[in-house]
């Protein structure tokens, strides 16, 4: 019997998620993506609620796929931040006032059918209080700035400087969210050693 092909969507496409030291120009195509979006503090109530929402509807969504013969890995979360404008640096203003659109990508495959599907499971099961707030969106990046930041989430302010600093080198200014790409599991690995992608759209 042939072994089922996983679609790993960060292989698909590796040329949006390359982690280099230095600020570089990417070309992101739009993407599906589960979302859920809401303001506060990484740390307050709300944002862990949202977090435990969407891999709630991802994994649900993912093993119903998978019977269906259509399997696929999911994907890491990712979350877009801003301040009271898009462009804002939103690390100078307090952490309550923050808003963010946390996100985990899916295969084009996936409609708006399965993620309500997936938060009726959810409910049924006892288990998706906030699924109801999940959405199928697709997100239009285009041009950006991006680059690997290694260490605190709250370091990421020099590094953030240095990737606009490329974007004003290269005639470029930024025009949308900052959004990062979270590759380690902060329960896990230790502050100094989390790696996380910062991406930066420009125009």
């Amino acid at each position: 019997m042939a072994t089922q092909t996983k679609l790993d969507l960060y292989k698909e496409h590796k040329a949006e998620y390359i982690t280099p030291k230095q600020p570089v120009l990417v070309n992101v195509k739009p993407a599906k993506y589960l979302t859920v979006t809401g303001q506060g503090a990484p740390a307050s109530k709300e944002f862990q609620a949202a977090v435990g929402a969407l891999y709630g509807v991802a994994f649900t969504m993912k093993m119903t796929k998978k019977f269906a013969g259509q399997d696929y890995k999911v994907c890491s979360l990712e979350g877009q931040w801003w301040g009271k404008q898009e462009t804002d640096d939103f690390f100078t203003q307090a952490p309550e006032t923050w808003n963010w659109r946390l996100m985990i990508r899916v295969p084009d495959f996936i409609k708006g059918s399965d993620v309500k599907s997936a938060a009726k499971k959810l409910k049924e099961k006892g288990k998706g209080n906030e699924a109801d707030q999940v959405k199928l969106e697709t997100i239009k990046e285009g041009k950006c700035v991006q680059m690997l930041h290694v260490g605190p989430y709250g370091d990421e302010g020099a590094t953030i400087s240095r990737m606009i600093e490329f974007a004003r080198a290269s005639g470029l200014s930024c025009r949308g969210r900052h959004h990062e790409i979270y590759l380690s599991d902060p329960r896990r690995v230790a502050p100094a050693k989390l790696r996380t992608i910062l991406r930066l759209p420009v125009e």
